[in-house]
């Protein structure tokens, strides 16, 4: 058995990094970065935007050229899917039953997409857009797919939706709730994005629920609603959210719900063990104390940057604004702090100018921004947020106030 000081479980965003932070830090112990993947590590955002339409080729999404793996003496196992954690013994199992000890553990496994749990699930033509694998398998079949239906309104399936479009498919999106981004956007918002698939020919199918995916010779060729009626498809894409890939944390003893639970270093209740990034949930200050997991680049690096620090001996507790974003078209969707409970939003210029953002209250303060096409709003507003600011919404509402002035309550008196 091969014994590391640090394993990482997870090769993405967040197991990646925090092997390059540690060497940042002058860490020189051993490490091993593990991911069940057979590619370097690499960007996942660009999969759904990017990478799908073709414009940037795969190369130009890895994290790290592959000499820079070498030369950190960060050792890659690839293909390495982990199923078994001795937390006791500090030894982990793979699935073709190699064991890897460890002195500390990060486990930065993501997760795996939702599948749907109906009839038809699992035929060919129905794709998750997760890895880099599932874009090469979508993209090798869009040439002979004139019509495709994406189920789920979420920002993975409006992005590909959107790249679908600009590649002169028939698309249609199925969400099950009376608006897209239901779970993390106000409805002003969302109207507008509908708005704007809609323009480009996008059937938008909402309150709608899926029966099953038909089928013919083996593969998916339509959507059948539970009205009744189907949306013919030549292809399927399913974008509801992911499971957490933590199973073998919690078969160890780790505490979990919505992805294993973590204290403000990224501990897990297993000595010894850390989780980040996509499966990890924490207490987060912008969510009011509540367990939240984030499934964000920002927080995969600053969760990896916080478990680095705490590795060489600078421990320092997680408190990072969170934030995201989305390419949607010519849209560039801006996100800072988190708007779930907010009790107001306010919408801050013109939305038929396509430059906009949606302010969002809780009790008063300045909780989250949703920002389009309106850099500046999300950079001056990320103080806003931070500060918990009080403001009027009259005031916030006011374009012709700068955000950042807003910080000075004494100029817009």
């Amino acid at each position: 058995m091969k014994h590391f000081d640090v394993v990482i479980v997870g090769a993405s965003h967040a197991g990646a990094q925090t092997a390059i932070m540690l060497r940042q830090l002058k860490f020189a112990g051993t490490i091993a970065l593990v991911g069940d993947e057979t590619s370097l590590p690499y960007e996942r955002p660009p999969l759904s935007k990017e990478y799908l339409a073709g414009d940037k080729p795969f190369e130009r999404l890895l994290i790290r050229p592959a000499a820079f793996w070498d030369d950190k003496a960060i050792e890659l196992k690839l293909g390495c899917r982990i199923v078994a954690v001795d937390a006791v013994a500090r030894r982990i199992t793979s699935a073709d039953g190699e064991t890897i000890g460890y002195g500390t553990l990060v486990w930065a496994a993501g997760g795996t997409p939702r599948r749907l749990s109906c009839q038809g699930h699992d035929l060919a033509r129905v794709h998750a857009v997760r890895s880099r694998d599932d874009v090469d398998l979508l993209a090798a079949e869009l040439p002979s797919v004139s019509r495709v239906v994406v189920i789920g309104g979420g920002y993975i399936g409006l992005e590909a939706a959107a790249v679908l479009v600009a590649a002169g498919k028939q698309v249609t999106i199925v969400e099950a709730q009376q608006h897209v981004l239901a779970r993390v956007a106000s409805e002003p918002l969302a109207r507008f994005v509908e708005a704007e698939h809609r323009a480009r020919g996008v059937d938008m199918r909402l309150g709608a629920t899926v029966d099953c995916v038909e089928e013919a010779d083996g593969a998916a060729c339509g959507v059948r609603l539970a009205t009744g009626e189907v949306l013919p498809a030549d292809m399927v894409i399913v974008g509801i959210g992911i499971n957490p890939a933590v199973e073998a944390l919690i078969a160890a003893g780790a505490r979990a719900g919505n992805g294993v639970e973590v204290d403000a270093w990224c501990r897990t209740s297993l000595p010894h063990v850390y989780a980040i990034g996509d499966c990890a949930a924490h207490a987060s200050d912008f969510a009011g104390g509540a367990m939240i997991r984030l499934e964000s680049v920002q927080n995969a690096n600053d969760m990896a940057a916080t478990v680095a620090r705490a590795v060489v001996g600078d421990a320092q507790p997680y408190r990072s604004l969170p934030w995201f974003w989305s390419n949607q078209y010519d849209l560039r969707l801006q996100t800072v702090g988190l708007s779930l409970g907010h009790d107001d939003a306010v919408v801050r210029g013109d939305t038929s100018a396509r430059s906009f953002s949606v302010i969002y209250l809780k009790q008063g303060r300045v909780v989250a921004l949703d920002c389009v096409n309106a850099t500046k709003d999300y950079v001056q507003g990320r103080k806003l947020v931070e500060a918990g600011m009080r403001l009027p919404p009259a005031v916030l509402a006011d374009s012709a106030i700068a955000l950042k002035d807003m910080m000075q309550p004494a100029a817009i008196e």
